[in-house]
């Protein structure tokens, strides 16, 4: 998952961008609004974390054009502690979740997933389960009756995406747009090394290949 992250405190951005990475996920940093106004748009985020106190735009403002311009990615925004005048507007501007600052980075990582799923239609899980597979994103492993499965970074980072949209079909230039961030080269290549280390762990039929389009979770389990 990709995730854009605007925010001008770089001591704070450096910590939040080390702790999401540890949790597999791609980060983009910005710490400019009028900046995050174009690549918000531009690139194909899963999920945007705005601070509301950014030079050159404010987070409101560039939350509204977002909006406006028919941006539907899930927004998290980060206030000042008791702002809740804030809180308010970033709501009313369209933001799908706020947290005030200061905060403990796990929550955000907490937030972050339950925006995930529930930009997915998956908010009543606890865990992301699909194919007979249960996902451990804390620990980013997989169990299958009870028994666990080591993954790798990378194969953990795949599968979440995968049990994220199940029944659809991902091309490769898809997945490596949501995969990886935008200062990492992306290798079709590597993707099907990844895809065929899945396979041989969880079962060929639980990743379908359709030729000339891409792979599909199928929800069958070998």
């Amino acid at each position: 998952m990709r995730l854009l992250l605007v925010e001008d405190n770089v001591p704070l951005a450096d910590e939040l961008i080390a702790g999401l990475q540890r949790q597999g996920y791609a980060v983009d940093w910005l710490a400019d609004g009028r900046d995050a106004v174009y690549q918000g748009q531009s690139e194909p985020y899963d999920l945007i974390v705005l601070d509301l106190g950014l030079p050159g735009l404010p987070g409101l403002d560039v939350l509204a054009q977002w909006r406006a311009g028919g941006l539907a990615t899930p927004v998290l925004v980060l206030t000042a502690r008791g702002s809740w005048a804030e809180r308010i507007e970033g709501l009313k501007a369209g933001a799908d979740d706020y947290m005030s600052k200061p905060f403990h980075p796990e929550e955000l990582q907490l937030r972050i997933q339950a925006l995930l799923r529930r930009a997915r239609g998956l908010a009543n899980q606890p865990t992301l389960e699909a194919a007979g597979l249960h996902l451990d994103e804390s620990r980013q492993c997989v169990s299958r009756d009870g028994a666990d499965i080591q993954l790798t970074a990378a194969e953990f980072r795949l599968l979440r995406y995968f049990m994220l949209h199940p029944q659809q079909i991902l091309s490769k230039s898809h997945l490596a747009e949501h995969l990886y961030d935008g200062e990492t080269e992306r290798d079709s290549n590597v993707l099907e090394v990844h895809v065929n280390h899945l396979r041989r762990k969880l079962g060929r039929s639980v990743i379908e290949t359709r030729r000339g389009q891409g792979y599909i979770y199928a929800g069958n389990v070998a």
